[in-house]
């Protein structure tokens, strides 16, 4: 299937000259999300994947149809203020100004495996976040899956030395 096809674009949105790609059209299409699922348990059955982590909002999209697939867990990853219990943080840079991205302290045990999970790699930096902490609790990050990987923002880089699969690529 061209999942492709089932992305919508928005032209300047959220602000002038950017191209927005819209998954929420691959969502409401039952056999385009159903088969963009089952892509990314594909890739992640091999792998021994102990729990599935998404940052919100759009990776809990992704995350929790695969771990609910897989017949695993799910961790979310949120921003700063959102989880209940006690919590390890991180901030990271963004192109203006900081982010934090804040998980549950018992979310993840030592050793566990992990597939982390969202719908678009633009520039890395909150996928590098989810990373961090991850490895700060002690898991093993064994794959990251992405609906959508915009190669032009090379955000993979920051993702070097992790297995990582991007179901659509856009190169411009």
């Amino acid at each position: 299937m061209d999942l492709k096809q089932y992305v919508s674009e928005v032209q300047d949105w959220p602000k002038k000259g950017v191209n927005f790609k819209d998954i929420t059209t691959i969502m409401d299409n039952g056999e385009a999300y159903k088969y963009a699922t089952d892509q990314i348990v594909k890739y992640a059955k091999d792998k021994q994947v102990d729990i599935v982590v998404g940052p919100e909002a759009r990776g809990f999209i992704i995350g929790c149809p695969v771990s609910y697939a897989m017949g695993i867990g799910f961790a979310p990853v949120r921003k700063e203020g959102k989880l209940p219990r006690e919590v390890i943080k991180y901030e990271y840079e963004l192109e203006y100004g900081t982010n934090v991205l804040t998980m549950h302290n018992d979310a993840i045990k030592p050793g566990q495996r992990v597939l982390i999970t969202d719908d678009l790699l633009a520039t890395g930096g909150t996928i590098e976040a989810a990373i961090h902490l991850v490895e700060k609790l002690g898991g093993i990050v064994v794959g990251i899956a992405f609906l959508i990987e915009l190669k032009y923002l090379n955000g993979i880089e920051k993702l070097k030395g992790y297995d990582v699969v991007s179901l659509i690529e856009y190169n411009e």
